[in-house]
């Protein structure tokens, strides 16, 4: 299968690997990358040594291209970007923040740089700045999805944009595979479906979990990480949505988060609250969610942890290898094409 995509990136099929916190880890990303898709790696979790070890062991697993996200709203963000450029990484993908200079510094070497949005201002602005395609997220999909459904969003920001566009949200197989090459995007990006396979980090509590569930087993709120977000229905999800913020739990939680990213616990208190009251009640969001996302995640806590999926949940019936999962997401488009041979009178 050749698209802009897979032109561009030098990968086998227009198929990527989101970037899942606790999930998409060195060996998981390198699968992907071997089976002919785009693994991309989550530096969410990571400090800069871990993300530089991790880029590091990705490079000893595969000698296929790779990617590597930053959310650079995020504490220690905008220095993993840096360890990513350093190290030259073949794709980087960046979102919630301004990434003209990762843009800028990447192309000094040839790398690729994937912007995600969920609108057409920042699409535009994305490819203002140069970015060589950008993840169009959907509101169906895991985690930080848009508004605007992917059926819609997709074809909308291919018309908006001459870069070409990574459809997410709803895509589990082949014939979702289909459905976004015909509205115009160049590949793919799936977290929920990666999610559940035999390489996949996530605990075998939570992939259990994800096989039981249907298309309507999520919540969406901004009120689990401070920004929209689409979680598992579970007992804290439940709560979360109709909880307000607990302040006192954040200050806690963003001790956590300093010592993982081995930042002084008051250089980050600090640096939060003169960020601004609108961005320091996000990060309030965000380190509740944290510690949430790692018991759901790591630990397999089914009932107080928080784990991002997306509606195609429901689409999830097995656990495959990586290999196996590209293969047949291939093959059923393939199939889709033969069988659907639709005559207009």
């Amino acid at each position: 299968m050749k698209t802009r995509i897979t032109e561009s990136f030098g990968i086998q099929y227009p198929i990527i690997m989101s970037g899942m916190s606790w999930i998409s880890v060195p060996k998981m990303v390198a699968a992907v990358s071997n089976a002919g898709g785009l693994g991309i790696l989550a530096t969410g979790p990571l400090n800069p040594a871990e993300a530089r070890t991790a880029i590091r062991d990705i490079r000893t697993m595969t000698d296929r291209p790779f990617g590597v996200n930053a959310s650079l709203m995020l504490p220690g963000g905008s220095d993993n970007a840096r360890i990513l450029l350093e190290e030259k990484v073949p794709v980087i993908n960046f979102a919630l923040g301004k990434g003209d200079w990762l843009v800028h510094e990447a192309h000094k070497y040839g790398g690729k740089v994937i912007a995600t949005v969920t609108n057409a201002r920042h699409a535009r602005r994305a490819q203002d700045y140069g970015c060589d395609a950008v993840i169009a997220t959907g509101h169906e999909a895991a985690g930080h999805g848009g508004v605007a459904t992917s059926l819609v969003l997709i074809p909308s920001l291919v018309d908006a944009l001459q870069i070409p566009v990574i459809a997410a949200g709803g895509f589990a197989d082949g014939r979702g595979l289909i459905a976004a090459l015909a509205l115009g995007a160049d590949a793919i990006a799936m977290g929920t479906r990666f999610m559940t396979t035999h390489e996949s980090a996530l605990h075998v509590n939570q992939k259990r979990l994800s096989l039981e569930k249907n298309i309507y087993d999520t919540l969406y709120s901004p009120k689990f990480d401070g920004i929209p977000c689409r979680l598992i229905e579970n007992e804290a999800a439940r709560r979360a949505f109709k909880e307000h913020l607990n302040y006192p739990a954040a200050f806690f939680n963003a001790r956590i988060i300093a010592r993982q990213l081995r930042l002084p616990f008051i250089k980050l208190f600090l640096g939060v609250m003169l960020s601004g009251w609108k961005n320091a009640r996000q990060l309030a969001y965000f380190a509740n969610a944290y510690k949430k996302i790692l018991v759901a995640t790591e630990n397999g806590d089914t009932e107080s942890g928080f784990l991002p999926v997306g509606q195609c949940v429901g689409l999830v019936h097995d656990e495959p290898t990586v290999a196996e999962l590209i293969e047949r997401v291939v093959k059923e488009a393939r199939q889709v094409l033969e069988e659907k041979k639709v005559q207009f009178a």
